[in-house]
């Protein structure tokens, strides 16, 4: 169960099985979460609930790639040739050594965030930083920041998941289920606020309403 984002607010609900719930609790633990906020200059109150309003975004971006003819299996491809050693590898997501090489500006493809921006966004990366920031008050530097940080994090991610079986199948359904947004508080508040379509759930369409609405 994720915390409240602000006092008052309501416990989310939110499906204990989404890439997005798993991702966003493994960025609570250990350092993680410090070493953003300390990056960014926030508050660990403030850097966690704009994470939790990145993750999706950037899930979303991806499942809409992947919902693409071949979108899928050329995702995959990536997480395979890029994202599975180190951090994404069988002996767990490594946070904080991802965290550390992106940081440091080591310059690998694999934490280049604002390479794989560019890829998940395809050119609209700017927008979507813009979009962040409406939702939590960074200004656009510190969203295109906070995005390009997490951006390599949330590659890795999928590469544990996903890549070693090499199903692109699995990796398309898991990408396009969307979570519920059934919540005032918390993540799924921020869920329900990128809903675009009225349905009620974050997903590909919801991306593709937040980039493109005028």
């Amino acid at each position: 169960m994720l915390r409240p984002s602000h006092p008052g607010a309501k416990e989310s609900v939110v499906n204990a099985n989404s890439l997005t719930q798993a991702l966003f609790s493994q960025l609570q633990q250990g350092q993680g979460l410090q070493q953003v906020s300390q990056q960014l200059g926030l508050e660990p109150q403030q850097a966690s609930s704009a994470i939790s309003a990145a993750v999706p975004l950037l899930l979303g971006a991806l499942g809409t790639n992947a919902s693409q003819p071949q979108g899928a299996q050329s995702l995959l491809n990536a997480l395979q040739k890029d994202h599975l050693g180190g951090g994404g590898g069988a002996g767990g997501l490594d946070i904080g050594g991802i965290l550390g090489a992106v940081l440091g500006g080591g310059g690998s493809g694999a934490t280049n965030g604002a390479g794989i921006l560019g890829h998940m966004f395809g050119g609209q990366t700017s927008q979507a930083a813009q979009l962040l920031g409406q939702k939590t008050g960074l200004d656009s530097g510190r969203s295109t920041q906070l995005l390009a940080v997490l951006a390599p994090i949330v590659m890795s991610f999928l590469a544990q998941r996903f890549a070693q079986q090499g199903n692109a199948g699995e990796l398309s359904q898991a990408l396009g289920a969307e979570t519920p947004a059934s919540a005032s508080g918390g993540i799924g508040g921020l869920l329900n606020a990128f809903d675009q379509d009225g349905d009620g759930k974050f997903g590909a369409s919801d991306v593709v309403g937040m980039l493109f609405k005028r």
